[in-house]
């Protein structure tokens, strides 16, 4: 009976810890910065999904916000959507030429006071595949954007964020913290949270905050089950046959099955999860370093990363597609 006591009291105990860690970091996130209707908040990949929602969201509560597209339906949809107070322009992450332009056009608008914030927010999910699927130039083109391009924005206005002592929020991913298939995708996104942790400690010195979001699986573009499908399937019909060989004849057709079963249940409709997280990143007096939206994020992909690699391997393989019998 002691004992039992004893365990009752320690687990009790605990759990009062973790509410009162809880309620104490509920209390110290709510307050929001003064003043949101003189800063600008720049947003690239607004053309849909997380970029589109958080534009016309922050545009709601008041702040100035510069939303780029990179189609120019993206632009007009945005501005039928919010008010004469956003700003809509076209980028193109991958051009030097596009990315110093807009940031001309940005220092115009916010003068001396600076920028508050940009949330680098484009990305693109295809070409995807297994790695020798692909070739350095399927590589290059999606480091173009998820990458690079979240490098070529940031460093354009960081002396508009310095004068205002504003924020960076780079959209990383869960697969940014542990890789569970080939292609470029993991790729740029653990050099999107390397990029983002390097510039968060040069600049704590300058007062501005470097923040990371994480999403798990939402129902947006990266995800769309028809355009992975599509990537798939291309990417199969240009493998030599020898390849094709390696993978069995049935592997196409396993892998269609899995995208259409798997991933489009487990993807999350609710795109607000994230862009409250985005929201807070960019208002509140005291954001988080870290933000990881989406209860598979949370539960099972971050738990999963920090496991040992054995482990985490045995997992993620027993739900890959099985190859044929490896020729020897």
């Amino acid at each position: 009976m002691p004992s039992r006591f004893v365990f009752t009291a320690m687990y009790l105990y605990l759990l009062g810890l973790v509410v009162f860690y809880y309620l104490y970091r509920w209390f110290r996130e709510l307050p929001r910065v003064p003043d949101i209707g003189s800063k600008y908040v720049y947003i690239t990949g607004c053309d849909s999904g997380f970029g589109n929602l958080l534009a016309r969201h922050l545009d709601n509560i008041g702040f100035r916000v510069i939303a780029s597209c990179f189609s120019e339906k993206g632009e007009e949809d945005l501005r039928k959507s919010c008010s004469s107070n956003l700003i809509t322009t076209h980028l193109d992450v991958r051009s030097k030429d596009s990315v110093a332009k807009v940031a001309a056009m940005i220092k115009e608008k916010v003068g001396e006071r600076g920028l508050w914030a940009v949330v680098n927010n484009a990305g693109v999910s295809i070409p995807s595949g297994p790695c020798d699927w692909l070739t350095i130039d399927d590589y290059k083109s999606m480091l173009d954007v998820n990458l690079l391009g979240v490098i070529a924005v940031t460093l354009s206005v960081l002396p508009l964020i310095k004068k205002a002592r504003g924020r960076v929020v780079n959209v990383a991913s869960v697969f940014g913290r542990i890789s569970i298939t080939g292609g470029p995708y993991t790729v740029s996104k653990y050099g999107v949270e390397a990029f983002n942790d390097s510039l968060r400690l040069n600049m704590e010195q300058f007062g501005i905050k470097v923040l990371c979001i994480e999403p798990g699986f939402f129902k947006t573009n990266v995800t769309d089950c028809t355009i992975l499908s599509n990537n798939v399937k291309t990417l199969w019909d240009k493998l030599p046959q020898d390849v094709r060989d390696d993978y069995g004849s049935e592997f196409l057709q396993k892998s269609l099955v899995t995208i259409t079963d798997k991933v489009s249940k487990i993807s999350d409709g609710d795109l607000m999860k994230v862009v409250s997280c985005m929201e807070h990143a960019v208002s509140a007096v005291r954001p988080r370093t870290r933000y990881s939206p989406g209860w598979d994020a949370k539960l099972f992909w971050l738990p999963l990363s920090y496991m040992p690699t054995c482990v985490s391997d045995y997992i993620v393989a027993r739900e890959a597609v099985p190859i044929a019998k490896p020729r020897r």
